[in-house]
């Protein structure tokens, strides 16, 4: 096989597990060397294991990720607490590490436009319970929190084709979509924060899985460079 975008990425990353000042890289591991993704990596997977993946969940995996489960790991390492594993397990092919309720089912499953995303979301802020509607607390409560499943419920919908990879903690997340006219692009999920499920860049230059992957690599590698900060 010749040169790749890929190519010596593994070398690099796995390079930093030895370098101290490389725990300032958020999510690598703790001061005091516990929870962490290590800067270490699953094995590759090969072009069949792949294959039937992609075929057990009826997608069709864009190819700067797929060339990165088969050149560089299955997952581990990476941007926040690490990339999603996909490995072999009793009920097929999953991605775990990152959620285990992840609704793989979901994921052959059309991406949803912008229009439509609008459209479904404010159909349902439209549908939040006013305390002024209700004649106690209590009731009022009750439909909030029904309120609130819901909009979990929904946000499954919303992202159906597409892959949780990575998060940062208190609900922070960046997923790959899988399928649909915005097949191949970054999502971050700023809703803990009030934020919004939003793409990476811009509708002109939207970011992928590599340009993500990559500006982390040279982000961690550059922390790597930087003094170490003690505590006091």
């Amino acid at each position: 096989m010749g040169a790749t975008i890929w190519s010596g990425v593994r070398e690099r990353v796995e390079a930093l597990a030895g370098v101290d000042e490389a725990r300032q890289v958020f999510g690598a591991r703790s001061l005091s060397g516990g929870a962490g993704h290590h800067f270490r990596f699953m094995d590759p997977l090969s072009e069949a294991e792949v294959s039937e993946a992609e075929a057990q969940w009826g997608v069709s995996l864009p190819a700067e990720y797929r060339g990165f489960l088969l050149e560089v790991g299955a997952g581990g390492a990476g941007p926040g607490y690490g990339l999603s594993i996909l490995r072999r397990t009793a009920a097929g092919w999953l991605w775990s590490n990152v959620d285990l309720a992840m609704r793989h089912d979901y994921l052959g499953l059309p991406f949803l436009t912008g229009d439509e995303r609008w459209r479904v979301l404010g159909e349902h802020d439209d549908r939040q319970p006013l305390p002024s509607a209700f004649d106690d607390e209590e009731a009022y409560f009750a439909a909030y929190s029904a309120w609130m499943t819901a909009g979990d419920e929904l946000f499954d919908w919303v992202t159906c084709g597409a892959l949780k990879l990575s998060h940062e903690g208190c609900g922070y997340c960046y997923w790959l979509v899988l399928t649909g006219p915005e097949r191949g692009g970054m999502w971050r999920d700023d809703r803990p924060g009030d934020g919004e499920f939003s793409p990476l860049g811009t509708p002109q230059t939207p970011v992928g899985f590599a340009r993500w992957y990559l500006q982390w690599v040279e982000g961690a590698e550059a922390a790597a460079r930087r003094p170490l900060r003690r505590p006091r």
